[in-house]
Order: structure tokens, then sequence, then C-alpha cells
């Protein structure tokens, strides 16, 4: 991940997370197909807005890997002083963060409409271990240590596959099922303390740079990007809870099981692009490259879904999601917008852009605006492929202004 670094280069360098993340994001698109199929609409409904919920927690996670492997690929001489202030900040956010959201048990209860506080309690419980892994795979990302990160990725999938299952076998409630991702979370962070066990280390002054203070306010300044995005691409079912029947609300989470696998399959040309995005000479061709990639994937997924409506309802659900076969390629085009927008997220943190994210704000606010307006499953598809399409072409421009060349890009604030 050195700013030199070429892109086709660091796309074979970084092959093995492609494969690891690519079985994270299957196993996790296995476990919601076999939820929806043992629960049915209504208690999906309720599992599928307590993973959303969860998925926009884990922004923080996500900003400590970021910020971590900034940091360590930015400063290779510092390993071992980043990687002890970033696992002191990571156990202490990961503590806090799980003790904030044991409190906020009961209003999320009341969100989801659950009536089950302990329910809600279980994203608490799963908070802490997966913001752990974040800190964890930060650092192997920095350091370039591919397999640890590559096994990282394949306990946080694998696991919560087989023992979200095999618990939901025994009872196909919502409850059981999020119990299950619940215990699964800590396999990740296992594996993260056995791959930064075995790492070598070296002694030497901590810069002033890498304090925690410094440390946690980038940190914030990422989540806070990374939050609004899987804010706004999360909302849209909690919205459904809220202005659709119990039934609607269930063929809508359904929906999104294609959206979010449209979403993350192709996670991995994020991860292997970021190093080029961060290096201005290639930060233009890197952000053109990968955007044509995933304009070429969304639009095979979705022209796929639109001539087989019924092969792709197999992997939603099967018959009990019947009722919206003729519009799921617009989940799948959803799902295609929301790739290119995450891409356009992470160009700006690889920047250090600051500005940039406010606008995903503007469009989480419009979408829950206009989506508590509507009263049917097509309405609130509408507003979110609206809002979504309109963001993404404001950010596609932006994006390509501001990397137009290295000195200019360089000099923005954005």
């Amino acid at each position: 991940m050195t700013p030199g670094t070429g892109f086709r280069n660091v796309l074979r360098s970084g092959s093995v997370v492609a494969v690891a993340m690519a079985v994270m994001n299957v196993s996790t698109y296995g476990f919601q197909l076999v939820a929806a199929r043992l629960l049915g609409p209504q208690p999906y409904g309720a599992l599928a807005a307590l993973m959303n919920v969860l998925l926009v927690i884990m922004v923080l996670q996500l900003g400590l890997q970021a910020t971590a492997a900034r940091r360590i690929s930015a400063d290779p001489g510092q390993v071992h002083q980043i990687e002890r202030v970033v696992l002191s900040v990571t156990y202490r956010s990961a503590l806090g963060l799980g003790a904030v959201l044991l409190m906020l048990s009961p209003l999320i209860d009341r969100l989801l409409r659950l009536e089950s506080v302990p329910t809600a309690a279980l994203i608490a419980i799963s908070a802490v271990p997966l913001t752990v892994m974040g800190g964890q795979a930060g650092i192997l990302q920095g350091e370039r240590r591919w397999r640890p990160l590559a096994a990282i990725y394949v306990a946080a999938g694998l696991p919560r596959l087989v023992v979200g299952v095999a618990l939901m076998l025994v009872s196909p409630t919502e409850a059981v099922a999020m119990l299950g991702v619940a215990i699964a979370a800590f396999a990740p962070a296992i594996v993260g303390w056995w791959g930064l066990r075995e790492a070598r280390r070296d002694d030497g002054e901590l810069d002033a740079e890498h304090r925690p203070a410094n440390i946690i306010r980038e940190t914030l300044h990422n989540s806070q990007a990374l939050f609004a995005f899987f804010a706004l691409s999360s909302v849209d079912v909690i919205v459904a809870r809220n202005v659709l029947d119990p039934h609607d609300a269930g063929l809508y989470a359904g929906g999104l099981i294609l959206t979010k696998a449209t979403l993350f399959l192709p996670q991995f040309i994020v991860v292997v692009a970021f190093p080029a995005l961060s290096t201005e000479q290639d930060r233009r061709h890197a952000l053109t490259r990968s955007l044509t990639l995933l304009a070429v994937l969304g639009a095979a997924v979705t022209a796929g879904v639109w001539l087989m409506p019924d092969l792709a309802l197999v992997f939603i659900g099967g018959h009990e999601f019947a009722a919206i076969a003729d519009r799921l390629w617009l989940f799948a085009v959803i799902g295609m917008l929301l790739s290119a927008l995450q891409l356009l997220v992470y160009a700006v943190l690889a920047r250090r852009g600051q500005r940039s994210a406010y606008l995903l704000w503007a469009g989480l606010a419009a979408l829950v605006g206009l989506g508590l307006g509507t009263h049917t499953i097509n309405g609130l598809i509408a507003v979110v492929v609206a809002v979504d399409g309109a963001l993404l072409a404001m950010l596609v421009v932006i994006s390509l202004y501001l990397v137009r060349s290295p000195e200019d890009a360089s000099s923005q604030p954005q």
C-alpha cells in the first residue's frame, strides 16, 4: 500500500484479500438467505432491521481500520508505536461503544418495534468484538500482511453462517438469529489477536503525530463519513418498518438481500483501489477504472435479475417473497448505486478530504424525509433510487474535478 505502488501490482498483492472478502460476503449473504427462508417475512424484517443498525454502528470499526492502515503505510518506521496506540484506542472505543449501546437498548427496541429489549441488547454485545476487529484489521492492512488480514475476513463471515443457521434450526426467531450473530462476532477478534500476537515488534519513541488524541481525531472524522454512507444505505429498511405494514416491510427487507449482495460482493475493488486512491499521481486513473468496473458488474447483475426474476427470487427467500419478483431488478439498481457511492467515500478518506462527506448527510436527510411520505413499496423504491442516483452524480463530478491533476488534488481541502 505504498504511494508508488501501481494499481496492477496492488491487485495482485491483494488477491488473497479479495478472495477472503468474497468468502465473507457470500457467507453473510448465505446467512441472510437462510434466515429469510427459516424465519419468514415478518421475523426476517425484524432481523434485517437489527442487522442494518449493526451495520451503521460498525462505522467505528471501519474508521479505526482506515486510520490505522493509512498511518502505518505512511510511516512504516513507527509500526510498533502506532500499533500499540491503535490497539489501546481500539479496546477503549469498543468497550465504550458497547456500554452506550447497552444503555440505548430500550430505545432501539422501540425504534425497531421488536418488543424485546434483550434482543436489542445483542447489538451492544456484537459491537464490542467487531470494533476490536477494526483496529486489528487496520494494523495488518497497513503492514501489508495479507494472509492474517484475509483470515480475519473469513472469520467475520463463515462462523456467522454456521452458528446462526445452527441456532435458527433449533429455534427460528429473530432473537435466536441475532444471538448467533453475537456469538460469531468474537471469531474475527480472536483471529486478529492471534495474528498480531505473532507479529515482530521493534522499540522506539512515539512520534507526536501518532499520539492517541490525533488517532482519535482522524478516526472520528473517518467514522462520521462512513456513518453517513452506511446510514444512507441502511435507513430505508427502518423507514419501511414505519411506513409499510409488517408484511410489506418484510417483503422490502427481502428485496434488500439482493441490494446488499450487489453492494458487498464487489467490495474487494475498494480494498485494492485504496492505495492508488491515496497516491496523487494515480488517483484519477484508479477512480475512473474502479467506477467503470463497478458499473459493469452492477449492470450485469441488474440485467440478470431483470431477465430471470424467478431465479433471483430463489436467492432472497423463495415463494414467500414472490410479490416483489417483478421489482427485484430495482433492488439490484440500488445496490449498484451504493457500491459506486462506497468507492467515492473511500476516495474522500484516501485524500483526507473533509467537506465532501456533507453531501452524504444531505442525502440521508432527503431519503428519510421523502421516504416517510411514502406508503407503498414502489414509492419507497422510487425515493431511494432518486436520492442515491442524484447523490452519486454530484459526488462523481466533484471527485473527478478534485483529482483532475496531482497539483490540484493536493491543494484542495475537499
